[in-house]
């Protein structure tokens, strides 16, 4: 398709104004339009598209250059421009429009000519007609070839002109390609040691910088530079800011050196700028070779940047030449054992100075290092002293050493030419005198024949030995031998090359050239095969017909005896026969494997089989055949005569064998397979049975794979389709296509590549496996099914079958298959078996099944029947005879147990009215008890501590950083870089989203991670706000998703989103707990506490007399009694005596707590002193004091129980005198040694109680831990129920204790009006004048947002996700946890009542019908009646909420404002930061990887940001 040019119309309109004359031979002329042109218009193409065809075309000029915007079928627009002809048009950006199909004709252009409206069939895209802003660089700008498009220089950016400031200023913006800044520094480089150097920078194409100009290295520093015409003046980076340079890295470090210009803050243009560390270098060679102006001082041994630094003025060296340096030595050969001295040649030694230690060999022999003194003879030349040297074992003969010359310890001399120590052994690996002699002849090596061994001659004794050596007259050695022959048979005719192997066979060729025979046959030796000493090759002549056999005679130099030797072995001659040979035809392409069949074919050393002219190539032989493969014949087809020849000798034989016609494929069916292969085809075709190993082959992605065919007859064979090559990670869902497939026949090439078959791969058959647990149960008969996909391939025809097999433990099973599921009818099998289902070249277990057995009764089972129904028969006989005897009996029985009903009624009727007059006189005590103190609300940040830090005291985000002063300035510079990326949206989104997805980030770093970054946010809860909005939307998609019930969602904490949202309401609702809720909850606190305190309560188990919680209720009658006791004031002695309710029961500890409780009412939790701090002093009336303790003396053991000391131990009366005194050490601790408790709360009180996390509650009844010395186990007021020595006797009454139970609801009646209090509080809209919180009505609206985004229209979703929202995330968390907002101390019995009011809440704000029956909890049921008016009022409270107006963001936003400034400085945000910053470095990688594969992180290069603080941040730095 073309695009034409305009430039023909000129020449039509000049011919339009010569109009023809319209006469009677108008008509006839070739062209007669009315326009009245002579000549032809004809278009020239200035654009032409081949394949991807143009669809719409449209035209405007700017600025002098026609553009022309091309849609196309693909749907992509491509920008032309064209100035004047064909050569000077330029495609210069092409951008994909519309999603599908082809764009439209009609295009149209804005108004303005910015944008371009482009339609598909289904879109309307307004594209700009330039995307100048996708070019980073000038060259990239200016060389994209768009018009529109120029670099706004102090910007930085391309844009229009128009878009660029001040752009009419000269140099301010480039529009050609020389126009583009360039700079220049000098000088270029430096030395790390170099602080603050002036740099001068030559600019060219700079606009005017009178606003100024700053020069930036990286994140190094950044300085003012001074402009001076067009030169900018800068200094280098201070001491502190020069990058450290590792020795790892190389000798430099290269940094840009940026000028940001100060008008737009932009960096305008860069230069490279390198920093270079002599210091790394530490030989002079390398130093001094550097390209960098670097020094060698040779009596320091380092390198500098800085002559002068050296100590000697000759001591500098700049030259290679001048180096001191080892010079290339000849080989350097010293034999082991051998006390020898090396010496070497060198230049420019340096001399020892004063105070510096002389020179030193060192050799490093298999990595043991040996130092040996050396000698400086004068500058050039050195020697290591006289020393022997020695290696392990005897298979090296010589080890090259590594060898190293130093002076004064450690100071090496180079060593250019790398010379080495050959350290040898003469006796390695040369047992024979003919190896010692072969060796090098300056090893010096020769043989001591009086010790038969390779020595040096110093090492054979002289007297009564003889030394060979090579050079020597009488240097041969004595005594040949031969080891091996090979073959040992061969033909008569002779050209058999045998090989001769043994000792001594001399050291020259010439030696041994002329004396060998075998079998008395002349054998001439061939010089490439001999291997002096070791091997002679020689070539037999011909043998006479009377010679059969013989051995292998052989002379070394001359036919003198000790000069002689003949072999062990025989040398036979052979008569070779042939008798046939199999096949006896094959395809004309060659490649078949012939066997030729005779008598002792395996003769001789060289075999040559030839069909007619053409070779066939040797495979392998043994006496009966020779095996060869066959090569195409150019004589086509034909008998042809089999020639074989062995050595020289020819076989002659008539065999013949015959070239036939190619086989050709036909037709295969069917054309399909699976991507694993193994399905079965078949395949038709010609001259089939002349292959003997047929294979198919696939070839795809490079890949090839083979399988194997079985030919059936000359026209049929079956495969097995050959796999193909696809990634089992990455298979496609599609079908695929092999690039290659065809058959492999011998050497037919024409059928390696099919081109007429549509051969095609379907992808493989998934199934899924049974369930999780991956058993299956069934019973007999009924089918197994396997669920999958893609068992049936969607093959065209439809006919498409893969043939399964599934078994069942080892058996199979009929299979039926549809596309999702297989269908087994399971085999007769009971048990567990494991299931197998096998296709194509598959195989997949889904798991085991277990056919549970249809009992049908055995014969055991039948007999026992029969005996049990005899047994039966006999006992109903007796108890007739026994029923009239036990009549009368029962009369009596029935009697006796009417009275213990009686009995137990009036017991339990007892109960409830003792219940019923508590609960009256209670409330009316509660509520007058509660108006007198005030509520000790904590403040704001020990609040929002507790809730957001649980369990955790002094958390550092309280504290100031604490960083090591050197570190200081650049953490903190880093922490404040940090705090940026967090406060972009982007990158904290990013961030946390790579968190979750690192498997080790646990849940509690979830939470941490959420309680910190709102920390940070504190300042910018506008920001916190929408972060926490775009968390939550992806927890709800993704929660969409994963297919999970919606109702799931943020029911718990499995997400940073979730804990932020605790955080946020946190944070918000602080007021709401101040002015409204907190008194309530407050109350119901107190309310609990006073009503469990009225009942003993057990000291180690936590059980009371009164309780909400099943699990905390004394289910024993206890008797006790209400004491008064006076206390005396601790603060003013005089001041009257405080009335404290306390009960006889109670231990030591409780007193004191109870007292504490009545002295300190109005006093917060935290300024109250601690009972364990404390003595209680009982003052009689005698005048007498006794210190009260939980042990001492006093305490009763019995059976190993020790009971804790309680006031009716002590017997002290109703209205005695106590005081509380500050803690003594008693005579009785004393003698213990402190062994039992500072009074018995920091032993058993500590047990139950937890100021921590509300996880620590988990396991409210704390475990009775016997003393480990004694083996005593302590009690109070209930022993332990595990322990068994305790009978039913010892626990009071013998009543039922289930009867106890009546206490929950007293308990309950009594607190149900705070409990009701509370409830109303938090489910209702309007608040003693104060208004809903926003929050509230905020985040509720946005959940119904999203619901309806999400097109869940629901309502019990919505409603259980507000429950989740808020009740779940933040009010059980204040109702089970009081001590987050009040000053107060919490026992176990406390939280568990807590604990059931919390799990009540939860119940209230349920949408699912909670069904009862007496299985159901205690708890449950306690509340069940009131459950459903609870569910009105939370019902009633979202409906009201949502009738609110809306709140704008505007609103929202200012609200959220207020709240930040109200809070700005409660938490330290370095150390939260540096906190955060934690796990930025434990998972840095990650982070940084998924910031370079966000495209908005890119274009903030948030990467490299991160990189910076970590940079700042590391320890090393």
């Amino acid at each position: 398709m073309k695009l034409t040019s305009q430039l023909e119309w000129k020449e039509f309109l000049r011919a339009a104004l010569q109009l023809l004359t319209i006469d009677d031979n108008f008509c006839g002329l070739d062209m007669n339009a009315p326009l009245g042109v002579s000549s032809m218009v004809r278009g020239l193409p200035i654009f032409t598209e081949d394949g991807d065809r143009m669809t719409s075309v449209i035209a405007y000029v700017y600025k002098n250059h026609s553009l022309a915007f091309v849609g196309t079928k693909s749907g992509k627009l491509k920008k032309i421009r064209v100035d004047g002809t064909t050569k000077n048009t330029l495609e210069y950006e092409i951008v994909q429009v519309v999603d599908t199909g082809p764009v439209l004709r009609d295009m149209a252009f804005s108004v303005d000519h910015e944008h371009l409206y482009i339609m598909s069939e289904k879109q309307l895209t307004r594209v700009p007609v330039e995307s100048c802003s996708q070019y980073e660089t000038c060259s990239e700008c200016l060389g994209s070839g768009d018009p529109h498009c120029g670099w706004c220089v102090l910007h930085n950016t391309c844009t229009r002109k128009e878009r660029c400031e001040r752009s009419s200023e000269p140099r301010r913006f480039a529009s050609e390609m020389k126009q583009c800044v360039r700079l220049t520094v000098h000088p270029n480089n430096i030395s790390v040691s170099q602080y603050n150097v002036l740099l001068v920078l030559e600019t060219y194409n700079v606009p005017e910088l009178s606003a100024g100009v700053n020069c930036t290295f990286e994140d190094l520093s950044e300085m003012d530079g001074l402009v001076v015409g067009s030169q900018i003046q800068c200094i280098s980076p201070a001491a502190k800011e020069v990058p450290q340079i590792i020795t790892e890295n190389g000798d430099h470090h290269i940094v840009q050196l940026q000028l940001k210009s100060k008008e737009t803050g932009m960096t305008f243009a860069s230069t490279s700028f390198v920093f270079y560390n002599c210091s790394v270098h530490n030989s002079c060679l390398s130093c001094v070779e550097s390209p960098y102006r670097c020094h060698w001082c040779k009596y320091r041994h380092v390198c500098t940047h800085d002559p002068s630094s050296c100590s000697f003025q000759e001591g500098r060296v700049k030259l290679p030449e001048d180096c001191p340096q080892l010079l290339q030595a000849e080989k350097i050969l010293v034999p082991v054992e051998v006390i020898k001295p090396i010496t070497l040649k060198a230049k420019n030694l340096p001399q020892p100075q004063s105070g510096q230690k002389g020179y030193e060999c060192i050799l490093n022999i298999q990595g043991n290092e040996q130092r040996v003194p050396a000698l400086r003879f004068n500058s050039s030349s050195v020697q290591c002293q006289n020393t022997s040297y020695s290696y392990e074992g005897m298979e090296i003969n010589s080890l090259p050493v590594e060898l190293t010359v130093v002076w004064n310890g450690n100071f090496n001399i180079d060593n250019p030419a790398q010379n080495k120590v050959h350290l040898y052994k003469c006796g390695a690996m040369r047992d024979s005198c003919g190896l010692c002699l072969k060796a090098d002849p300056d090893f010096e090596c020769g043989w001591c024949e009086g010790q038969n061994q390779c020595t040096l001659k110093q090492h054979c004794p002289a007297q009564d030995s003889q030394w060979l050596e090579l050079s020597s007259t009488k240097g041969k050695c004595t005594n040949p031998k031969i080891t091996d022959i090979n073959p040992v048979t061969g033909p008569r005719e002779g050209g058999t090359k045998v090989t001769i192997r043994g000792e001594n066979l001399g050291l020259e060729f010439r030696d041994i050239a002329s004396h060998v025979k075998v079998a008395g046959v002349e054998c001439k030796p061939l010089v490439e095969g001999y291997i002096p000493a070791e091997q002679i090759v020689c070539e037999m002549g011909e043998a006479k017909p009377s010679q059969h056999a013989g051995f292998v005679e052989i002379c070394v130099a001359e036919c003198k005896p000790e000069f002689m030797a003949r072999s062990s072995q025989l040398y036979y001659f052979m008569t070779l026969t042939l008798s046939d040979l199999k096949p006896k035809r094959g395809p004309v392409s060659g490649g078949t494997q012939v066997t030729i069949t005779g008598n002792n074919l395996n003769a001789g050393s060289n075999v040559i089989v030839t069909f007619g002219r053409q070779p066939c190539l040797f495979y392998r032989r043994s006496t009966k055949h020779i095996v060869c493969n066959t090569t195409a014949s150019d004589e086509g087809f034909e008998k042809v005569k089999v020639s074989v020849r062995v050595d020289k000798a020819k076989i002659h034989q008539e065999l013949q064998y015959e070239y036939v016609e190619d086989p050709t494929i036909l037709r295969i069916e069917p054309e399909w397979s699976i991507f694993s292969g193994n399905t079965p085809i078949a395949v038709w075709g010609t001259h089939l049975d002349l292959i003997q190993n047929p294979q198919i082959r696939a070839k795809h992605g490079g890949k090839e794979h083979v399988n194997n065919c079985e030919v059936q007859n000359s026209t049929e064979m079956t495969c097995q389709a050959p796999a193909l090559a696809v990634d089992p990670n990455h298979q496609s869902e599609l079908a695929e296509r092999p690039e290659e497939f065809g058959f492999i026949l011998d050497n037919v090439q024409s059928l390696l590549i099919l081109n007429k078959t549509n051969f095609t791969y379907y992808p493989n058959p998934v199934f899924e496996v049974f369930n999780p647990s991956g058993i299956l149960e069934l019973k007999p008969g009924s089918p197994i099914i396997l669920k999958g996909k893609n068992l049936i391939p969607p093959v065209a025809g439809g006919n498409a079958k893969l043939n399964y097999t599934v078994l069942v433990g080892e058996k199979p099973c009929v299979v039926t298959v549809s596309d999702v599921q297989l269908l087994c009818e399971s085999p007769n099998l009971i048990g567990r078996h494991k299931v197998m289902a096998r296709v194509g070249g598959m195989e997949f277990s889904p798991g085991m099944v277990y056919i549970s057995p249809d009992s049908p009764l055995s014969l055991p089972a039948i007999v026992s029947i029969a005996v049990a129904g005899g047994l039966l028969i006999i006992f109903i006989v007796a108890v007739l005879i026994a029923y009239k005897r036990k009549s009368r009996e029962s009369d009596l029985t029935l009697k006796r147990l009417q009275m213990q009903m009686d009995n137990l009624e009036s017991r339990v009727a007892l109960e409830c009215k003792e219940a019923f007059a508590e609960l009256q006189t209670d409330i009316h005590e509660l509520t007058s008890d509660l108006d007198g103190a005030g509520i000790p609300f904590l403040d704001y940040r020990t609040y929002t501590m507790r809730v957001l830090f649980p369990g955790i005291e002094d958390h550092p985000v309280l504290r100031d950083l604490e960083v090591p002063g050197y570190r200081q300035e650049r953490v903190e510079k880093g922490l404040k870089l940090f705090a940026q990326l967090i406060n972009n949206k982007v990158f904290l989104l990013s961030f946390i989203r790579t968190l979750e997805s690192q498997r080790s980030f646990s849940m509690r770093d979830r939470g941490n991670v959420a309680s910190l970054i709102m920390t940070v946010l504190q300042s910018k809860l506008e920001y916190a706000t929408d972060v926490l909005k775009q968390l939550l939307a992806d927890l709800i998609d993704k929660n969409l998703e994963s297919k999970n019930h919606p109702k799931l969602l943020l029911r718990r904490t499995e997400s940073v989103a979730e804990k932020m949202l605790t955080n946020w309401f946190t944070f918000l609702l602080y007021k709401f707990l101040k002015e409204c809720a907190g008194e309530p909850l407050f109350s119901l606190f107190c309310a609990i506490k006073q009503q469990m305190e009225k009942g003993p309560i057990d000291s180690i188990t936590g059980e009371a007399r009164y309780s909400l919680s099943e699990d905390k209720l004394i289910r024993q009658q206890i008797d006790y009694k209400t004491l008064v006791l006076s206390c005396v004031n601790p603060d003013n002695v005089n001041s009257p005596e405080i009335p404290v309710k306390i009960l006889n029961c109670d231990t030591i500890t409780q007193v004191k707590e109870k007292i504490l409780d009545a002295i300190f009412k109005n006093v917060p939790c935290s300024h109250r002193p601690k009972a364990a701090d404390m003595d209680l002093e009982w003052r009689q009336a005698s005048g007498a004091r006794m210190i009260l303790q939980d042990e001492d003396i006093t305490t009763k053991i019995e059976n190993d129980w020790k009971r804790l000391n309680t006031l009716a131990h002590y017997q002290v009366p109703d209205g005695s005198v106590v005081a509380l005194v500050s803690k003594q050490v008693t005579a009785y601790n004393a003698v213990n040694n402190s062994t039992v408790s500072r009074t018995s709360a920091s032993k058993y009180e500590n047990m139950i109680r937890y100021t921590g996390s509300p996880d620590s509650l988990r396991s409210r009844t704390p475990m009775i831990t016997p003393d480990l010395e004694s083996g005593v186990k302590m009690w109070h007021l209930v022993k332990n129920h595990e322990h068994g020595d305790q009978k039913e006797g010892d626990r009071g009454s013998k009543m039922v204790s289930e009867i106890y139970l009546t206490r929950l609801l007293a308990t309950k009646g009594t607190l149900q009006k705070f409990v009701d209090d509370l409830f109303e509080t938090i489910f209702s809209t309007a608040h003693r004048g104060s208004a809903l919180p926003l929050a509230i009505k905020y985040m509720f609206d946005f959940l119904d947002e999203q619901a309806d985004k999400h097109n869940i229209h629901d309502p019990h979703v919505r409603h259980t996700w507000k429950s989740n929202c808020l009740p779940l995330r933040f009010w059980v968390n204040m109702i089970k946890n009081p001590q987050f907002v009040f000053d107060i101390h919490k026992n176990s019995i406390t939280d568990a009542c807590l604990s059931v009011v919390a799990q009540t809440f939860m119940d209230s704000c349920s949408t699912s019908e909670h069904r009862l029956g007496k299985d159901s909890p205690s708890n449950k049921l306690l509340y069940a009646k009131d459950i459903p008016s609870y569910k009105n009022w939370v019902e009633r409270y979202y409906s009201d909420i949502a009738k609110m107006p809306a709140i704008s963001d505007q609103d929202m936003n200012a609200y959220l404002a207020e709240q930040s400034r109200m809070h700005m400085n409660e938490f330290n945000t370095m150390s939260a930061l540096s906190e955060i910053y934690s796990y930025v470095g434990k998972y840095s990688e990650e982070i940084l990887g998924a910031l370079d594969q966000d495209d908005q992180a890119g274009k903030q290069k948030l990467a490299y940001k991160l990189e910076q603080v970590i940079t700042l941040m590391s320890i090393d730095s």
